[in-house]
């Protein structure tokens, strides 16, 4: 079997423009679901996070059971439930982009909760006790002593969870929303050229990923306390 050059030369410019980053006709985008599922799934997660450690029972057993539940199911399960279940209840279509985004944001701040959760533990118990001694409010202990040093020890699970959601928006395609997977599925169809749309594919993917993980390491770097003591 050989390569054909040719024919990814040709629908490369409607796989990264439609398929990748979302601009055409078909609306959709690889780029334009993950971006915003990160950000809103990591503000779910912050709140879920925070919520998991509140010491009242009415705000930590509510988030406790969200993550429990959400992270025992699979995203293929969640994707299907709001394709089924939200044109119901709204009781008119909804586009397939703002299906997935959902459900997207619903699944990842489950577990963008926990990493929260575990990196807020992470800090030592004396920082909150040095932090109380001084006088401030639990709110300005967690902004400004807390969640800057759990952030730091966040980001290497954060970004690998975002690099997972990534690679996971793959699964939109199976409601027909135009991400880069379904690009490469409809030109295959047409062009009877599948190992090659998929080999094109894989290298996007990977090329995203790679790019993530070294901004990740740069990130850490960058905030590593060697650094930041350093004049």
């Amino acid at each position: 079997m050989s390569f054909d050059w040719a024919v990814v030369i040709s629908n490369a410019k409607f796989l990264l423009i439609q398929g990748l980053v979302g601009i055409g006709y078909f609306g959709g985008g690889t780029l334009r679901l993950a971006i915003p599922a990160i950000l809103f799934g990591f503000c779910v997660g912050v709140i879920l996070g925070l919520a998991r450690l509140a010491q009242r029972p009415w705000i930590h057993y509510p988030a406790a059971i969200y993550i429990e539940f959400i992270r025992g199911v699979p995203l293929v399960m969640v994707i299907f439930w709001f394709w089924f279940l939200v044109p119901v209840f709204l009781g008119r279509p909804v586009p397939e982009y703002w299906i997935a985004l959902t459900a997207f944001v619903i699944f990842e701040g489950a577990y963008i909760g926990e990493i929260v959760r575990a990196g807020i533990q992470s800090v030592p118990r004396g920082q909150i006790d040095a932090a109380t001694a001084t006088g401030l409010s639990y709110i300005h202990t967690m902004i400004h002593v807390i969640l800057p040093q759990a952030i730091r020890n966040m980001i290497p699970s954060l970004v690998t969870q975002f690099i997972v959601l990534f690679k996971d928006t793959s699964l939109a395609s199976i409601i027909g929303m135009m991400d880069l997977t379904k690009a490469a599925q409809t030109v295959s169809q047409r062009e009877l050229r599948p190992f090659e749309m998929y080999i094109f594919i894989a290298v996007v993917y990977w090329v995203c990923t790679y790019s993530m993980s070294r901004f990740s390491r740069w990130l850490e770097i960058r905030m590593s306390p060697e650094r930041a003591s350093s004049p």
